[in-house]
């Protein structure tokens, strides 16, 4: 790639399209199973544009895009991988108070900053990548190896559990694992998300947990309560799972401490979080409860078995003095990048031109996390992820328009400097 290459490329990335192309994405409200529209938007503007997209769905409502710029012959592939879907829907107020707020379900500018949950997780960094790509085309450049450009759903996790099954919940199984098994292959692959421009090369995985503790054989009438009684003696389930919810949380820490897990591109600091408790009804609240269950989400490392975890937690309500059952309902293993090291040498160089230096060593909360990086890698798929802005798990809720055009930079330096490597 000559410096007189990539700057016809650079030259071709509009800013103003970039941003109405974010705002665009941005306020078509996509929470996890409601992806349909934002799919037709992404299918027409590559196919306006050239990329000659395809739906590949396992829902005919809600299906992944994956488009294509062909290489001339015998360069390598790279795919760009965003998902369309959102974290919040309006109706989820158990979860989000504010759950409607228009931050959560659209997007707007303020001076230099786009604002909406959607921009920054993840369709500003989408928009980025699509804007490389088309200046690429524009160009007139040609890429020896093909662009692949995948835009999915389910990226954020509906897990099947209780009463709530596919395909009203379920999640993963219809994004970037079925692009990738339905066609959607590259040599390597760049998921783009925020990570404030730190190369990140493995992500945690997760082991989802239902742990019930029983409360006393026979529901006792609200008069017939005695006290004072032990916490863990108490006819009442929901009483007693106070007592394990304390030993839990000791547990949680002791638990991230143990299994830290530092690699070549990143750390994972294994987080523990209670997602949702049940138990009772609301509209019959005169006896005590003879069941009440806590949803528990551990984070996992490459090397962990999620059975160890199962054991330690029945472990806890043993040692609480507690009867129960734990259920192991989702595991989803951890992956580090394996055979990265081109694609890493791709973004570097690219970041050494745009941004200087090089990247910086992901925060671990970058690697702690979920994202389809895990799929791609499990899937023998060399994959790193890499982008602006630093997505909305820490409360974040706007993305820089400077940090969206230096994306579209980084990307398509990156996809020039890769896909005209030989493949043999």
């Amino acid at each position: 790639m000559t410096t007189e290459t990539a700057r016809t490329v650079i030259e071709r990335i509009d800013v103003d399209e970039l941003v109405k192309l974010a705002l665009d994405l941005g306020n078509i409200d996509s929470p996890t199973g409601q992806e349909g529209p934002v799919g037709e938007y992404v299918y027409d503007w590559m196919a306006k544009n050239g990329f000659a997209p395809k739906k590949v769905g396992l829902f005919p409502n809600r299906f992944n895009v994956v488009g294509t710029l062909p290489g001339e012959g015998n360069g390598r592939s790279l795919c760009f991988n965003s998902h369309m879907d959102t974290t919040i829907a309006k109706e989820e107020w158990w979860t989000t108070r504010r759950a409607a707020d228009p931050v959560f379900h659209s997007a707007w500018r303020e001076g230099d900053v786009l604002i909406g949950n959607g921009v920054c997780n993840d369709k500003g960094p989408m928009a980025t990548w699509l804007a490389a790509a088309k200046a690429i085309k524009e160009s007139g450049v040609r890429l020896k190896g093909d662009l692949v450009l995948m835009a999915v759903v389910g990226e954020i996790g509906l897990e099947p559990v209780d009463e709530f099954q596919a395909p009203e919940y379920v999640a993963k199984e219809a994004g970037t694992r079925w692009a990738i098994q339905h066609g959607g292959v590259a040599d390597y692959a760049l998921v783009a998300e925020g990570t404030d421009f730190a190369l990140v090369g493995v992500e945690a995985g997760k082991a989802f947990f239902k742990i019930t503790v029983f409360g006393d054989d026979l529901p006792l009438y609200t008069p017939y309560i005695q006290r004072p009684t032990p916490i863990e003696k108490s006819p009442n389930a929901i009483v007693r799972m106070s007592r394990l919810l304390e030993r839990l949380e000791e547990w949680a820490y002791e638990y991230e401490q143990r299994n830290r897990y530092a690699a070549r591109w990143g750390t994972i600091v294994p987080k523990v979080n209670v997602g949702a408790i049940r138990g009772g009804v609301p509209y019959k609240i005169t006896k005590t409860v003879q069941q009440c269950a806590i949803y528990v989400d551990v984070r996992t490392t490459p090397t962990q078995n999620p059975v160890d975890i199962r054991d330690e937690l029945r472990g806890l309500l043993a040692q609480a003095g507690l009867a129960g059952e734990v259920e192991l309902y989702v595991y989803r293993r951890a992956y580090e990048a394996q055979g990265a090291e081109p694609l890493a040498d791709a973004i570097t160089r690219a970041h050494a031109e745009v941004v200087g230096g090089t990247p910086k060593a992901p925060a671990p909360g970058f690697s702690s996390m979920w994202r389809d990086i895990n799929v791609f890698n499990e899937m023998g798929i060399p994959s790193l992820t890499y982008g602006p802005g630093i997505s909305v798990g820490g409360g974040n809720f706007g993305m820089r328009i400077a940090d969206l055009v230096t994306g579209a930079k980084l990307y398509a330096l990156t996809a020039l400097s890769l896909c005209n490597r030989e493949r043999r």
